[in-house]
């Protein structure tokens, strides 16, 4: 009888052997011109990734999905059943969306009062209670066409309810990496606008302050665009133009509206650069003396994912382009800074905030946060958006060269 307690022991050894993660993995393209389509976005449940610039994705699981679901702004959304176990090397095809308009509802919309009416919808369509979202960012600089820089990490974002501001959201880094190019040239000692508060204070959406409240609209013309597919449901679709001049710079944008819940789903924007001091004050933090600063592109794209009855956001991507030219150098060079946030997970209900010493500060260094990397593990269970070819080969080179000095 003793022996026995030992047998169930040996034969539940091998069960927890195969308790592992699992991974599935692929591709996504357009199913007419076989394109590969970036910023796609993929989920299983509650746990989301996108598609990287070359359309690959990796999600991470604790169990096989029976199906995996594909959105993406412009194609029909499509469910994907897992079979035979084959869950790696999927190409997942897409078809775009034919939109049927409904021209009288389109025609007869008023721009400016669907928009009004979004905002007053806002504590209905999005989350009242706080959460605690992971996520995972990164962001990468370019001088000209060649990777200088590349920090990424997993972090966690606490978010109060929509129903009030952003004054008490916070983001703390959970793991994170860095490289920097070690050619004394590439270091440019500039700080742009971004880092991981960016889900924080480019949640439109909760932050009215930079956008949806009466005094900045007023600064706006409206104009109904064509209307879109996302997730299968149509999306009223509303361009804004700045109408006067401000003191500082404005944005155009397309605000996508659910024509049912009338929520916000995706927020384009794009800073207006025409007059350059304006754009500087937005974009630039601080910068060497002696460094003339030239601002040429400021642009971002913020999305919601509507899950369990209530919509939160879920991918961010921001571009900063600029050109920096020094005295006695005959010409420009150009740099992009690119801030990338998917969010992979989230959990409402009692969750607990992140404390002020443990959170990251919009005046922080995302650089001085984080570690150098050369381990190719690093990730290990957590989902990431994957790097694209382009990418990973600037993370092996930028290696290859730490280590050789």
């Amino acid at each position: 009888m003793m022996k026995r307690p030992w047998l169930i022991i040996l034969m539940l050894a091998p069960l927890a052997m195969f308790a592992q993660q699992v991974v599935v993995s692929g591709v996504v393209v357009d199913d007419k011109t076989g394109n590969r389509l970036r910023q796609v976005s993929v989920s299983a449940g509650r746990i989301s990734v996108v598609t990287n610039e070359d359309g690959d994705f990796t999600l991470k699981l604790d169990k096989e999905p029976s199906a995996i679901t594909i959105s993406h702004l412009g194609y029909k959304t499509r469910k994907l059943r897992i079979t035979d176990g084959k869950t790696q090397g999927l190409k997942v095809r897409l078809v775009p969306t034919s939109i049927q308009l409904r021209e009288i509802v389109v025609r007869n919309a008023d721009p400016r009062e669907l928009v009004d009416i979004a905002i007053s919808k806002i504590p209905d369509n999005y989350s009242r209670q706080p959460e605690l979202l992971k996520a995972f960012y990164r962001e990468t600089a370019m001088k000209r066409k060649h990777y200088i820089y590349v920090a990424e990490g997993v972090e966690d974002m606490y978010k109060t309810s929509y129903t009030r501001g952003v004054g008490r959201d916070r983001v703390s880094i959970i793991k994170g990496r860095r490289l920097l190019s070690q050619k004394s040239g590439d270091t440019l000692g500039i700080k742009v606008m971004g880092g991981p508060v960016l889900p924080v204070q480019l949640d439109v959406v909760k932050n009215r302050e930079m956008l949806l409240n009466p005094e900045e609209l007023q600064a706006y013309d409206f104009k109904m665009d064509t209307p879109e597919y996302i997730n299968d449901r149509m999306q009223y679709v509303v361009k804004i133009e700045p109408r006067y001049l401000m003191p500082y710079a404005l944005y155009h944008g397309k605000l996508y509206i659910d024509a049912d819940r009338l929520a916000f789903t995706r927020i384009e924007l794009s800073l207006d650069v025409r007059d350059k001091e304006k754009a500087t004050r937005t974009m630039l933090v601080k910068k060497p003396l002696g460094v003339r600063f030239t601002p040429k592109e400021l642009s971002c794209v913020i999305d919601y994912r509507y899950d369990e009855g209530v919509s939160r956001i879920s991918y961010l991507r921001n571009v900063f382009r600029f050109n920096c030219d020094w005295k006695r150098r005959l010409f420009a060079t150009s740099f992009t800074a690119t801030c990338e946030m998917a969010v992979t997970d989230s959990e409402s209900g009692d969750v607990k905030p992140i404390g002020t010493r443990s959170s990251f500060d919009s005046r922080d260094a995302y650089y001085d946060k984080v570690e150098y990397f050369m381990d190719p593990e690093y990730w290990k269970s957590y989902n990431i958006i994957e790097p694209s070819e382009s990418l990973d080969k600037a993370i092996r080179k930028l290696v290859s060269k730490y280590r050789r000095n």
